[in-house]
């Protein structure tokens, strides 16, 4: 099995960026790092004095882009998830729920879901708005 020439150590916005040798004396695995990357402002940094060549800023932008697409279908998935969340907590809070349980979290749901509908029906509100203008 041949290993990638890149490896994207992923961190919270972005990834470190190595360079994979294999063909060394000793045919040991190195990883070098050449730069550490920001998802989400697109910064590419290189690590230390390296400059990176136009090979390495192909596969970091590919990197980068496909990532960025993986982490929004993520979003979405999560959000879908979170429908599906609420559903069986209506299930739970109806059926099983005892009064203490309830008393617990209702306060916290309510505030929550309030909130969520309130930033909904605005967004929803400016999109109509937006489409009406077009």
């Amino acid at each position: 099995m041949e290993l990638p020439k890149y490896y994207f150590r992923v961190r919270d916005n972005g990834a470190f960026v190595f360079r994979v040798d294999t063909e060394n004396r000793d045919r040991r695995v190195e990883m070098d790092q050449i730069a550490a990357i920001n998802i989400r402002n697109g910064e590419i940094k290189p690590h230390g004095d390296r400059s990176l060549s136009e090979e390495d800023l192909e596969h970091i932008k590919g990197w980068m882009a496909e990532r960025s697409e993986v982490l929004a279908r993520r979003d979405i998935d999560d959000i879908l998830r979170t429908v599906d969340h609420l559903n069986l907590t209506a299930h739970w809070a109806q059926t099983r729920a005892s009064a203490a349980q309830l008393e617990a979290v209702t306060d916290a749901l309510l505030l929550a879901m309030h909130d969520l509908r309130t930033v909904l029906v605005r967004k929803k509100a400016d999109r109509l708005t937006k489409s009406d203008k077009d």
